[in-house]
């Protein structure tokens, strides 16, 4: 039997800690956001899935009685169909579908990723799998469509952390796992800059800088295990790189010791939010001087939520455009809200930890 409506919940994700970290293996810090998107299915006669997303002017059909073409790379509804074939999660009935989100798109805070998991959710429920559903199921299998299907640039982070909700420590490596905090954080802010981040572009260039950089120092070290290296040890392995290739060495490493201390604070029982503010700005200072990932926009708009007393602020994502997360005192958040929006923010507005996606009908 299948349902005659449903209604799925997905929400927007932010990078606390790990930015340009996971697609070398390396773990993050990222949380869920109370940004949706929401899926409404409702049943039809007509053999098609016919989707219609009004905020983007965008519409498509999938018919159920003739064999879609193969997707290509960015064609997300139709990648995970082939992606779910395997899961025997084969549509035989007709639904429209509505699509509708308030995650700015194309700002850093995962608005694919969203739409992909309210998807997946949506068509297991209305056509059943061969696998237990599981908020980690429909990460991977959200992962497989977005990622690993067209052999794109880009890490686990997204997937998970919509899929899982909450916050998560997730290692990205061949060794995967991750570790939930089911905790708020008072005082979160996500800044849009309204320009557009320049995903895989960036993501492929820096992940192939610094990728080279690291296999310079696997050869000539082998002892050398980049999860296990301290900053302290980074000028004993920097010889060994070439000089274009050793900020991006220097970043991975330190950028890593960061995501390491904010676990530790994580790991406390209480959050001390002014040292993780701290680890923010520190972790802005290598994605800005060392990765160059910021525009002047960004820049200033990190800059007036720190005059404005926010403990901590940081560009989230790929970069060069998109949105930055901040973290002010619990009860200033309108204060520094209304300085990002005076120093040009597209859009300001605070933000709670989400639990991840659900049905919600």
């Amino acid at each position: 039997m299948h349902r005659d409506r449903i209604v799925v919940k997905a929400p927007g994700r932010t990078c606390l800690f790990g930015d340009h970290q996971d697609y070398l293996g390396l773990p993050v810090i990222a949380c869920a956001i109370d940004r949706y998107m929401v899926l409404t299915g409702e049943i039809n006669d007509n053999d098609q899935l016919v989707v219609n997303m009004p905020d983007v002017g965008h519409r498509r059909i999938f018919s159920l009685t003739k064999q879609n073409p193969q997707p290509e790379p960015g064609d997300f509804l139709l990648t995970a169909l082939k992606v779910l074939e395997k899961y025997d999660c084969i549509p035989d009935k007709g639904y429209n579908v509505e699509i509708t989100s308030n995650i700015a798109i194309n700002a850093g805070t995962s608005s694919s990723s969203a739409l992909l998991l309210a998807w997946t959710q949506f068509l297991i429920e209305a056509f059943g799998c061969n696998q237990e559903v599981t908020k980690e199921f429909l990460s991977r299998v959200a992962y497989e469509a977005e990622v690993t299907y067209h052999g794109s640039p880009g890490g686990k982070m997204d997937q998970y952390s919509i899929g899982m909700g909450n916050i998560i420590y997730l290692e990205t490596g061949d060794q995967f796992s991750y570790e939930m905090f089911h905790k708020p954080i008072a005082g979160l802010i996500v800044a849009e800059s309204g320009i557009p981040k320049q995903t895989t572009g960036v993501l492929g260039e820096l992940k192939t800088k610094a990728r080279m950089a690291i296999e310079k120092v696997e050869k000539q070290c082998p002892d050398f295990v980049l999860e296990k290296t301290t900053e302290d040890e980074i000028s004993k392995y920097l010889k060994h790189v070439p000089e274009e290739l050793k900020i991006y060495f220097s970043a991975a490493i330190i950028n890593h010791s960061i995501t390491q201390q904010a676990l530790q604070e994580f790991r406390q029982p209480e959050l001390d939010t002014t040292k993780i503010g701290k680890l923010m700005n520190r972790h802005h200072h290598i994605l800005k001087d060392y990765l160059e990932l910021t525009v002047p926009k960004i820049d200033s708009m990190v800059d007036a939520a720190i005059e404005a007393g926010a403990l901590g602020a940081k560009i989230v994502g790929s970069g060069r455009g998109g949105s930055i997360v901040v973290l002010a005192k619990d009860g200033d958040q309108d204060k520094v809200v209304n300085a990002l929006l005076e120093a040009g923010s597209e859009n300001a507005y605070a933000v709670s930890v989400d639990e991840g996606v659900r049905i919600i009908e």
